[in-house]
């Protein structure tokens, strides 16, 4: 009966071990990025989401983070999370259209007057909204819509940009994307689709003569050491997101995912703010090595923003208009709207 009686302690002293234990069990999320720590976003990444998720679920959720490209570029990373290869992934928010144009919004030229305005807005409804779109229309649920390097200015090596038909004929680097195309041809000059890691040569040889890429990327990479004349335009939101696939995060439960949400608050903190400080650094790093910064005056951004318009209408049903014409009107761009009407973009 002793025997008995000990066993039965003993089996049951196990069951409640095997029962704390699947209670403290760790999940892990694995992350794939080209982001890397010692940049904002990397830094936000690794200092504010990874530790914060970890204390927050005292070590039951913690983040797996693969970083610079290692297990996938920004246009895989998206298919490996939907392939359970991986949890949480990020890219810009142009490549997040390979799935849906959830997030093309924020790719549209003049839509933030400033940065100040577009972390306000991205931060709050216009990121709630496009996120419960892209949630609908793709396997991803998007937790944060940031910058990396703040807004595009152009660059170039040929003669100063003063207002857009100065840059007539000039060949300037462009992605893939469609506004982009369309913005630059708009503006006058010769739209090169060319690979960003080849840029700098072509910039020394004049295969391009010029760029429209967010400045520190600029600065960085040493563009500035073979393009002299820069033009602080703006227009172009450097966007990116940080998401993870809908079916992973759906399989969590209610406390893991407030944990996570916990860890995305700080990541959010930390990527806008170190972002907005590197941007202010390295923006004044480069004016102290090219010959000129010029700052359009208020006539002279009408017409940049002008340029504009056509980019808008080419992509006219990629993006919710009501929403668009808020985000303008909050920020007090009544003639912008005026003219994106009239050209149909609204």
């Amino acid at each position: 009966m002793l025997r008995r009686s000990t066993f039965i302690a003993t089996a049951a002293a196990v069951i409640l071990a095997i029962g704390a234990g699947a209670a403290d069990a760790q999940k892990v999320l694995k992350f794939g990025s080209v982001f890397r720590p010692g940049l904002p976003s990397g830094d936000a990444v690794e200092d504010g989401l990874k530790p914060v998720m970890a204390e927050a679920s005292g070590g039951k959720l913690t983040l797996d983070p693969h970083y610079r490209g290692s297990l996938c570029g920004e246009q895989k990373c998206g298919e490996q999370a939907n392939q359970g290869l991986l949890a949480i992934w990020t890219s810009s928010t142009a490549n997040f259209g390979n799935f849906a144009p959830s997030l093309t919004i924020f790719d549209l030229p003049f839509l933030f007057k400033d940065l100040d305005w577009a972390n306000k807005i991205s931060d709050s409804w216009l990121g709630e909204a496009q996120s419960e779109q892209a949630a609908k229309e793709t396997q991803h649920k998007v937790f944060e819509v940031f910058a990396s390097g703040g807004f595009r200015h152009l660059g170039n090596a040929a003669r100063p940009f003063h207002k857009p038909s100065d840059m007539k004929g000039i060949k300037i680097r462009v992605t893939k994307s469609p506004v982009e195309y369309t913005l630059i041809k708009t503006w006058g000059a010769i739209p090169v689709p060319y690979d960003w890691l080849q840029l700098y040569q072509g910039l020394q040889t004049g295969v391009v003569q010029g760029q429209y890429v967010q400045v520190p990327w600029q600065y960085v990479y040493k563009m500035h050491e073979v393009q002299k004349f820069y033009t602080e335009v703006g227009g172009a939101w450097g966007g990116n997101h940080i998401s993870m696939d809908l079916k992973q995060y759906n399989q969590l439960t209610d406390d893991e995912k407030k944990w996570l949400r916990a860890g995305m608050d700080q990541f959010s903190k930390m990527a806008r703010a170190g972002d907005n400080a590197w941007v202010i650094e390295l923006t004044e790093k480069l004016k102290g090595e090219i010959d000129e910064w010029y700052k359009p005056t208020d006539a002279e951004m009408d017409l940049w923003r002008a340029g504009a318009v056509g980019a808008w209408a080419d992509a006219k049903g990629t993006y919710n208009a009501s929403r668009a014409e808020r985000a303008l009107a909050e920020q007090g761009l009544d003639s912008f709207i005026a003219a994106l009407k009239k050209g149909g973009a609204l």
